[in-house]
């Protein structure tokens, strides 16, 4: 069994892997502060939850955007799974090839989407991310990435004009129904949700204009979008194809087998100390 996880700002989604099929995911908040052992035991009462047996995890598989949270992940995974997690970054077999001008600075999560989505649906494609941040990435059939925007996230811009302002209240992220409000608290909702469905249709629209000139294809581009708060956002606009929320987590998986290496049990806890933040 392979357990796989997609460390965000906000949650941590781990999914668990049994011969290359998805049999049970949970989310998590991300939280820095929280111990390898703490996290180690988490896993251990969701995996008794859910019936399955934590012995059988063989490997682990990690992508994040949170670096601090690398270090505390990596030590849980050796402590109580005996292996040294394979981490998306440098070095690992994607099969893409990325034309940013640092491939680098390419977010692992952005990454990953791009792997998961040409497996699944092939390209020419514009994948959208609606999680902490916005993200929109063009890939095109012959698994280049070609880049892409990247914008706040809904929560984001919720909490920014809260805190930037002297009388605005926190709000519920719901739509309204309307745009013409008749109250503070549905005047900020719906600027808020239908300024970013806007900002997403705009985007992804303009982003496959570009995607035709860039790389032509006699294939449609096709949008996916993926993310906690895709169902809301794709309610309200017609530009996205394929909703897929598991998208991060099955790339993941994706990758590992292209990276399959044959990685011995510790027997013995190494030094780690070279890894610490």
């Amino acid at each position: 069994m392979l357990l796989a996880f997609d460390v965000g700002n906000t949650n941590i989604v781990m999914g668990a892997f049994k011969d290359g099929n998805l049999i049970q995911n949970w989310r998590l908040e991300t939280h820095n502060n929280k111990s390898a052992d703490e996290y180690g035991m988490v896993i251990n009462q969701l995996f008794d939850f859910e019936g399955i047996d934590i012995n059988s995890v063989k490997d682990v598989i990690i992508s994040t955007v949170v670096p601090s949270m690398l270090y505390t992940l990596q030590h849980m995974s050796m402590k109580y799974f005996k292996k040294r997690a394979l981490v998306i970054g440098p070095g690992i077999k994607t099969g893409l090839v990325v034309k940013y001008d640092n491939p680098k600075q390419v977010g692992a999560d952005r990454i990953v989407n791009a792997v998961s989505a040409l497996s699944k649906y092939g390209g020419p494609l514009v994948i959208v991310d609606l999680g902490t941040a916005t993200t929109f990435c063009a890939v095109t059939e012959k698994w280049e990435y070609l880049g892409g925007s990247i914008a706040p996230g809904l929560k984001i811009s919720s909490d920014a004009l809260f805190e930037k302002t002297a009388k605005l209240p926190r709000v519920e992220l719901e739509e309204p129904g309307r745009v013409i409000c008749r109250n503070t608290i549905e005047s900020m909702q719906s600027g808020l949700v239908y300024g970013h469905m806007g900002m997403v249709d705009f985007i992804t629209n303009r982003m496959k204009k570009e995607l035709t000139k860039y790389a032509p294809s006699e294939k449609p581009v096709r949008v996916v979008a993926t993310g906690g708060i895709v169902n809301m956002i794709d309610n309200g606009i017609g530009c996205i194809d394929i909703v897929d929320k598991l998208l991060t987590l099955e790339g993941l998986q994706f990758i590992y087998e292209k990276n399959r290496p044959i990685r011995p049990e510790i027997k013995e806890m190494p030094p780690f100390e070279e890894d610490a933040p």
